[in-house]
């Protein structure tokens, strides 16, 4: 067999071995949040986040989440298939405490149309 068609195949399988990665950690990522009584906004990978520098097994994620009071949270969280789910400079990006998610929808539709109108 040619050499080339080794090394795609090779390529190929770490490519299908990283999707299949990435939709497990989604799904205990969105897991871990939940058990937290958080709501998941977003989550992309971001492979050179913090602590990626001599970290072989652990995927390193960005996500945003709301927490139960309504404030908005950006954080890395790095897992793995054996070592769980670890959250990262945790911090507070947006929202209101207390404020419900129906009412932060208004406050940005008033605002848009505040922008509109200039």
């Amino acid at each position: 067999m040619e050499p080339a068609f080794i090394f795609i195949g090779f390529i190929l399988l770490a490519i299908v071995i990283r999707l299949i990665s990435g939709s497990i950690d989604g799904d205990r990522v969105e897991k871990y949040i939940r058990g937290m009584g958080c709501e998941l906004i977003d989550k992309s990978w971001a492979p050179f986040g913090p602590g990626w520098f001599g970290e072989q097994e652990s995927r390193i994620y960005e996500i945003i989440y709301r927490d139960p009071q309504g404030l908005t949270h950006r954080a890395h969280v790095k897992t793995s298939m054996f070592s769980g789910v670890y959250l990262t400079n945790d911090q507070i990006v947006g929202g209101n405490p207390g404020q419900s998610v129906e009412a932060e929808k208004a406050d940005l539709r008033r605002r848009l149309a505040e922008l509109e109108n200039q």
